[in-house]
């Protein structure tokens, strides 16, 4: 089984913002975000569009946002899941943190990944600005969704997106396998 969520994440990357110009003194921002699976082994993915001071853009971003004073990255994680996905969310395990930033917004970012199980359906209640940017929310199969990143522009807002969530679904892709081959172990052998 994986670990349970602990706070102690390992830092997996961190990233400069070399598409923009730094308007102003640094912010940081905490967020949750994370990989979340479906009944049907298909993984969430909001599909982004903009048209703003960053550009007019389409690109793909794991559900997640700003974590609330004093809540923790896990609890945001799920409130999250539940306003943009509609769904409860069991968290199976911690994928680790990414640090990036947005040079145009000043923001420093610590991203904290989970990944988790879709549980009971609640209904979306899109509540944050960036909520308005989710053109749609897309189930798909992991291959599918690393082809989608891979295939980006290395450019612009794309390319930060991509720098900073490619890892963590890289990342996921690793721990569902090991979970995988620890449960087939687990299963007693047949006798003939």
């Amino acid at each position: 089984m994986l670990s349970p969520y602990n706070l102690a994440m390992d830092i997996i990357k961190e990233f400069k913002d070399d598409q923009y110009p730094r308007k102003g003194d640094w912010k940081e921002r905490r967020i949750a975000r994370g990989v979340v699976i479906n009944g049907d082994g298909l993984f969430a993915l909001h599909r982004i569009k903009r048209n703003d001071i960053f550009g007019n853009y389409a690109y793909y971003e794991t559900p997640g946002g700003g974590i609330d004073l004093k809540e923790s990255p896990a609890t945001a994680f799920q409130r999250e899941c539940e306003e943009e996905l509609g769904y409860q969310v069991e968290i199976l395990g911690e994928i680790g943190i990414i640090k990036d930033e947005y040079a145009l917004l000043s923001r420093k970012n610590v991203n904290y990944y989970f990944l988790a199980k879709a549980t009971k359906y609640v209904g979306k209640h899109l509540v944050s600005d960036g909520d308005s940017l989710i053109e749609r929310t897309l189930y798909l199969p992991l291959d599918e969704i690393l082809s989608l990143y891979e295939n980006l522009p290395n450019k612009g807002i794309p390319f930060l997106l991509k720098r900073r969530e490619l890892p963590i679904w890289l990342k996921a892709e690793a721990l569902l396998n090991r979970e995988k081959d620890a449960l087939s172990l687990a299963k007693p052998p047949k006798l003939y």
